[in-house]
């Protein structure tokens, strides 16, 4: 009963209190019914809008999670077709619901052809949805899921360094013969910040094998609180922000760039990215890692 009274109230509450948090709480609760339920009312009520879109897209990202591939499938593929319908009345990036719905899409039905061992053919898709969005702020994301499947073994993309803080950045083609770090990083993320001391330890560890990290960041348009900022404000408060909290890192060269984490996929912050003495990457990593995984990472290098 408790359980049945707590399903109506979250029901009843998708449209007033918001339908994407409703649904991802139903899905952290692997409730997959539950949150399907919850989409389908909020639509009864109110249509199709970008919110409900964005919520749809997360059926098929908790489908995909509990490896229902068909279902995960299915949802992604009716939240693009949905999306698309949508894209002939507004742009794409005129809110930021949209896009998010939008990229899940193309994310899920990727990693759907993967986890079906069609490797080559989620390339291709990836490849193929990049080409259509690459000018919107989708492109980040989605050569994210392509690199994660394609990006290493290959050449290091080379970096913007026309803008920088701290050090000038040298290029990659200049540290071939040194392993190179890669730490994407923003001035708002969190998991940036307790990534610090990691690098900051796999810095000394390391030297004598001569590892250089470079640290690249881009604007986001805001400071503190999230309050709008021009370019050249923006800029010395990233400056402040690595100054309080990447106090040890201050010797890694930071390239400021939005084209560098476009080209990297660094929609995730941190991502890390290990590239050989040859200009080769041998790790692609979206997201935080530990002590021990990036010595075992670097250990693989010799």
């Amino acid at each position: 009963m408790l359980s049945k009274l707590i399903a109506a109230f979250l029901i009843a509450a998708a449209g007033w209190a918001g339908v994407v948090t409703d649904v991802r709480a139903a899905l952290a609760q692997n409730n997959l019914p539950l949150a399907n339920a919850l989409v389908a009312r909020y639509r009864a009520q109110y249509g199709v809008t970008p919110e409900m879109l964005e919520a749809l897209s997360w059926l098929g990202r908790g489908a995909l999670a509990a490896n229902q591939l068909d279902q995960a499938d299915a949802f992604a593929k009716q939240t693009q077709a949905l999306a698309i319908e949508q894209l002939k009345k507004r742009p794409l990036d005129a809110e930021p619901h949209l896009p998010l719905a939008l990229g899940a899409a193309i994310e899920v039905q990727g990693q759907v052809l993967s986890e079906r061992g069609e490797r080559s053919q989620a390339i291709a898709y990836f490849r193929q949805e990049l080409a259509v969005y690459r000018a919107t702020s989708m492109r980040a994301r989605i050569q994210k899921d392509l690199n994660l499947l394609d990006l290493e073994g290959k050449l290091a993309p080379a970096l913007d360094r026309r803008e920088f803080l701290g050090p000038r950045p040298p290029s990659l083609v200049a540290l071939r013969g040194k392993p190179v770090l890669l730490f994407f990083w923003a001035h708002w993320c969190p998991d940036c910040k307790a990534e610090e001391p990691i690098l900051a330890r796999i810095a000394k560890e390391y030297a004598a094998k001569g590892l250089v990290i470079i640290a690249p960041t881009q604007r986001y348009g805001y400071v503190a609180r999230g309050e709008d900022a021009g370019p050249a404000e923006e800029l010395k408060y990233i400056e402040a922000i690595r100054g309080e909290y990447y106090a040890d890192l201050l010797s890694a060269p930071a390239p400021v760039s939005e084209e560098n984490f476009k080209n990297y996929g660094a929609s995730t912050t941190p991502t890390l990215v290990l590239i050989d003495r040859r200009g080769i990457v041998r790790l692609y990593h979206p997201g935080a890692m530990t002590l021990d995984e990036l010595r075992a990472a670097l250990n693989r290098l010799g």
